[in-house]
């Protein structure tokens, strides 16, 4: 009995080596940490229960029936986070690059369909070179395998993919198929063809930095959401994240008590808005002094930054907060910002995070460029996105509401609970400005009756009260009271229950 043990630590030890001290040496130099290193730093101590430790991959071809390392490239199985649940596979870089095999896609099939069976997250830490080679279309059935698990499990559990390391060809569609994708800074990157091909195909020289890198996707593309300085920093945010997550699409977020007083008042934000009315603000101001503990999780910060994303706490509740920025293109709405807060609000929709909404939107953004890329679908995106939704949705109108884009962010209209505007809320068709010029063209070449016009149409229409006076608005509140009116609405919204009627799905305008 006592030989059997020790064969089974050596195995044990074997496992963990992966593909040797060398190159675990060589990721080390890198400054990258290894599979199960990664592991350890993600989850609570002592908590992780492995699973496949002893997988091999099954190819004779091209001699790989003398390479067989335990584990193939992947270290799979579950633990905690902070004392709850989570499924977890780690891809290993010093094993065949990280390649994909059959085995290997067997082994994250297993955990995500657990995850799925259960109710857990599944996070991904995805650094491989692609498919294996040597497999063939083995690895690529491996691949559409784990597709398929991702597109089951969408809306159901989180997923979240976290990028330490290439990440190109097909497999980068696992990834974007997940919830939330976190890369780390100058070590990984994703494309579907490499700088060689881009090469080879359009003539383009470019860097794999350039073409994929964490800041290229975070900032241009929007594929990523937040990009890290390292692979520590990236994982200890990562626990941090997932404290705003529920486990599963039938659990309520996790409640973390806070000091914070439900109804602390916060008088600087009765002079926030300036007092001309195209003077930009910080929005982010607002965020940080209404939420608990001051503390805001933004997503794709450096991404269409006209619209602000991100998980707060109101009263100890996980919220997501939805706000336009006037700091940045006026706070327009335009392609790249409607699909960001439209995919956001999905994600909350699903997973029974109620959903805070602060508006200043002067409209959608004019110009060809909006109308070639297609402004109307991706703008529907958005609209599709608050109307669809049945979680908690509290609006509060701080400055301007105009057009269809007062409609779209999360008006009454589309089924919005509790809609508060600020006293210096504008909610109206367009601008006095536009408006005195269509309705009273005629008097253009009298500067002083189009003035007058302009004050006259102010006041009858960019004023909370008109919409108020329909029941379009709840209550014109004080600015310093926003947090207080917010939390008790969403104390009020606790037991809300709405539901759509049945449909196989919708078709989102994609």
């Amino acid at each position: 009995m006592h030989e059997i043990i020790q064969q089974l630590d050596a195995k044990r030890e074997q496992a963990r080596l992966g593909g040797g001290q060398k190159r675990i040496d060589a990721q080390h130099k890198k400054g990258k940490l290894t599979a199960r290193e990664r592991i350890e730093l993600l989850l609570d101590p002592g908590t992780f229960e492995e699973w496949d430790m002893f997988k091999e991959h099954r190819c004779n071809d091209f001699g790989m029936n003398e390479t067989k390392i335990p584990s193939d490239g992947v270290v799979t199985g579950y633990g905690t986070v902070n004392g709850r649940m989570v499924f977890v596979f780690s891809q290993d870089f010093t094993v065949f690059g990280g390649a994909l095999s059959e085995a290997h896609a067997e082994k994250i099939c297993k955990v995500m369909d657990k995850a799925m069976q259960v109710g857990a997250p599944v996070i991904g830490l995805n650094d491989s070179g692609g498919a294996r080679i040597q497999e063939g279309v083995a690895a690529l059935g491996g691949y559409a395998d784990v597709f398929q698990r991702n597109v089951m499990a969408s809306g159901v559990i989180p997923q979240i993919s976290l990028i330490m390391g290439p990440c190109a060809g097909g497999a980068v569609y696992s990834p974007a198929m997940t919830d939330f994708i976190f890369m780390v800074k100058d070590s990984s990157y994703m494309f579907v063809t490499g700088p060689e091909v881009v090469k080879t195909v359009t003539h383009e020289e470019v860097t794999a930095e350039e073409l994929g890198g964490a800041v290229t996707h975070t900032s241009k593309s929007g594929v990523a959401d937040l990009a890290f300085e390292n692979d520590v920093e990236a994982l200890l945010m990562l626990r941090r994240f997932i404290n705003y997550l529920p486990l599963n699409n039938r659990e309520k977020p996790p409640l973390r008590p806070s000091p914070d007083p439900a109804d602390r008042d916060d008088l600087s934000l009765d002079t926030l808005v300036p007092d001309s009315a195209n003077k930009p603000y910080d929005i982010k101001e607002l965020i940080i002094k209404v939420v608990d503990d001051c503390d805001f999780f933004e997503l794709q910060p450096d991404h269409a930054k006209n619209i602000v994303i991100g998980f707060a706490r109101m009263e100890g509740q996980t919220v997501g907060i939805v706000v336009n920025q006037p700091m940045v293109m006026a706070g327009c709405l335009d392609i790249k910002s409607s699909i960001k807060a439209g995919r956001f609000v999905r994600f909350c929709d699903a997973f029974n995070i109620p959903i805070v909404t602060f508006v200043d939107v002067p409209g959608f953004m004019p110009g060809t460029a909006q109308e070639y890329g297609g402004i109307i679908k991706h703008g529907a995106k958005l609209l599709y996105a608050y109307a669809e939704c049945t979680v908690p949705k509290i609006t509060v109108i701080t400055r301007k509401a105009y057009g269809g884009a007062y409609d779209v962010m999360a008006s009454k209209h589309l089924r919005g609970d509790v809609n508060f505007a600020w006293p210096t809320a504008e909610i109206a068709v367009m601008g006095p400005k536009g408006a005195v010029e269509i309705i009273f063209r005629e008097e253009k070449g009298d500067p002083a009756k189009v003035a007058a016009r302009e004050a006259e149409y102010k006041a009858k229409f960019a004023n909370p009260f008109v919409a108020g006076a329909r029941g379009f608005i709840d209550d014109v509140i004080q600015p310093h009271e926003t947090r207080k009116r917010i939390c008790r609405s969403l104390v009020m919204l606790r037991n809300k229950k709405l539901e759509n009627p049945w449909r196989k799905h919708g078709n989102i305008p994609l």
